[in-house]
């Protein structure tokens, strides 16, 4: 579980770029996290994940504090970034060591789930090759294998799916759906409408820094119009927020 505790971040000269958001993502149910470029969606995962400040509020996973108790925390967070380049001087195999070595995976545990992993998402005959000379797609999936492979109770996933192939795409959302399933908290951010309306249990929508409308898709469409797509209700939600900021 992870509790978003009235949090708010500023950039330059004080302006609130993210504006006293509460919420929490339940175990047990996949949330999409949805809005506009420039929404925050970002800098509220990056506030989630420990990489920027909270300048007020908290964030818990699982009860700990990602301000207070930051190791903690995020031991129970395994984070796919919407930016998979990096630590590309390293060979594929050293890094899934690497992320193995920091969660203190045993040898032969790690050797198993490495190959499984990279075998079911298309990579292991490059593990030996460095991730400087991997697609963006591969690069994508080696990261979402070290996320895997140390198998955090709480997944935070940005633009996870942009760059992979279909068969990788369609692993990956299996392995969402069972993550969810066996009581894990799975927070999915996304531009692919159609995909948030057919995975997500609950969805949030973000705008101008502010959440919008948190809910199911069935409460969406109560709210605003029956038998309307994902897709058009999202357009609603903003094109009304937009006309009242």
């Amino acid at each position: 579980m992870i509790q978003i505790k009235n949090i708010s971040k500023s950039y330059k000269k004080g302006t609130k770029v993210i504006k006293n958001i509460n919420l929490e993502i339940k175990d047990g149910e996949i949330f999409g996290f949805l809005g506009p470029n420039g929404a925050g969606k970002t800098t509220t995962i990056k506030m989630m994940t420990g990489i920027l400040n909270i300048d007020e509020g908290d964030i818990l996973v699982d009860g700990k504090s990602i301000t207070e108790q930051p190791i903690e925390a995020k031991k129970q967070i395994g984070f796919v970034s919407d930016n998979p380049d990096m630590f590309l001087k390293l060979k594929g195999i050293e890094y899934l060591n690497f992320i193995a070595d920091i969660y203190e995976i045993t040898k032969q545990t790690r050797d198993k789930k490495i190959e499984e992993l990279t075998k079911e998402f298309g990579i292991y005959e490059v593990l030996n090759d460095k991730i400087q000379s991997y697609s963006h797609g591969m690069r994508q999936k080696i990261v979402i294998v070290s996320v895997l492979l140390h198998n955090p109770k709480n997944w935070i996933l940005d633009e996870p799916l942009t760059g992979l192939d279909p068969e990788a795409a369609f692993h990956l959302k299996n392995k969402m759906r069972e993550h969810a399933r066996a009581g894990n908290s799975v927070f999915f951010s996304t531009h692919i409408l159609e995909i948030a309306e057919k995975m997500c249990d609950r969805i949030g929508i973000i705008n101008h820094g502010k959440l919008i409308f948190v809910g199911t898709h069935e409460e969406m469409k109560k709210e605003l119009k029956e038998n309307a797509s994902l897709e058009e209700l999202f357009m609603e939600i903003t094109k009304r927020n937009e006309e009242n900021n």
